[in-house]
């Protein structure tokens, strides 16, 4: 993995501004709203827990139980980090009887995992 940042990184010693593309960023930049909404959805992602239930579910569907069983959480605690990811959009669910399976909302989801995945073992 390659690191964050670079200690000898060269710093910049033009002091010249380049307007034409500025002008152009400033038009095709988010709004402080759409950036923060941004940065909590990304915010859900950062944590190992979620990612494990993410992966879990991905591909076949499952009940709390099987999640538990298989991430070794109590239902308690993968109950508490899917209605975190009920809320974001990010999983979807459906009854069967007394069983609720679990599943990720579509393959938007899947996509976003795969290619932070794909990033971080470059």
């Amino acid at each position: 993995m390659k690191p964050l940042y670079e200690k000898n990184a060269p710093d910049c010693e033009c002091e010249e501004l380049h307007t034409d593309v500025l002008e152009q960023k400033k038009q095709t930049m988010p709004d402080q709203n759409t950036l923060y909404d941004l940065s909590d959805f990304f915010k859900i992602f950062g944590d190992s827990t979620r990612m494990s239930i993410l992966f879990a579910i991905d591909g076949e569907p499952l009940c709390v139980c099987d999640i538990a069983e298989l991430l070794g959480m109590t239902k308690s605690a993968v109950s508490h980090q899917l209605k975190i990811l009920r809320q974001s959009d990010l999983i979807t669910y459906r009854k069967s009887g007394k069983n609720v399976f679990y599943s990720l909302a579509d393959d938007h989801v899947r996509d976003i995992i795969e290619k932070a995945l794909e990033h971080i073992k470059e």
